[in-house]
């Protein structure tokens, strides 16, 4: 649902709150859906894969960086939304075991969301499931084509990596394992690449890090004042 936050956030400002936002969408039809229902379900989606609540964390943050850098914003709803749809995560290791340029089968990633669901989906419902999923790592630029997808790098930025490494952070990495986590896999960056772009963010005045002797020193707390 890129498109949909994107339109949302410019409609709205950086302190919006979730009544703000549940306005903007329903009774002002800001995301110009077609139906009353069609608005309903677009508020509650939204704010299932990224909160749209200040007190969140994780989009208290989203919702900073956002404005800070506009060819991150892809990277960084995707870094939010595999926070909390857990379909999603579930489907990572199958999109990042492609190597470019190796198109991308459905069946490895039924089968994925079969294994964490068990029997509690129908088949059907399985299979939207997958076509949903497919579509948003199309949004987030890992995939690209219509009718047959193939694997494609995607470019982070230095923002992708603070909120990666912030991430990291809440999930209990700490150290040099921020920089191997699944949120820093996900950007398509090499240890070397995520090291240069946290120096980046720690220009920015984002983070604060040091290394010394081998061992990184992480401080976090400019990205969440």
């Amino acid at each position: 649902m890129f498109e949909e936050l994107s339109a949302l956030f410019k409609c709205a400002g950086p302190t919006a709150s979730r009544a703000d936002y549940a306005t903007l969408i329903i009774d002002q039809n800001c995301l110009a859906k077609s139906t009353a229902a069609t608005r309903r379900i677009t508020n509650q989606r939204l704010g299932e894969l990224y909160a749209l609540k200040l007190s969140v964390p994780i989009f208290r943050i989203l919702r900073r960086l956002w404005d800070i850098d506009e060819q991150a914003r892809r990277l960084l709803a995707l870094t939010c939304a595999l926070a909390r749809d857990p379909l999603l995560t579930a489907s990572a290791p199958v999109i990042m075991s492609l190597s470019e340029g190796k198109e991308f089968l459905r069946d490895p990633l039924k089968e994925a969301i079969r294994n964490h669901v068990g029997d509690r989906l129908k088949d059907a419902v399985v299979d939207k499931v997958v076509r949903n999923i497919a579509s948003s790592w199309s949004q987030s630029g890992h995939l690209e084509g219509r009718t047959f997808k193939k694997r494609r790098r995607v470019e982070a930025r230095a923002v992708n990596v603070a909120y990666s490494l912030f991430m990291g952070y809440m999930a209990g990495f700490r150290g040099q394992e921020l920089f191997s986590s699944g949120w820093i896999a996900a950007l398509d960056c090499t240890l070397s690449a995520a090291m240069g772009l946290a120096l980046d963010a720690k220009r920015m005045g984002l983070i604060d890090m040091r290394t010394a002797g081998g061992v990184i020193e992480l401080n976090l707390s400019r990205l969440d004042q």
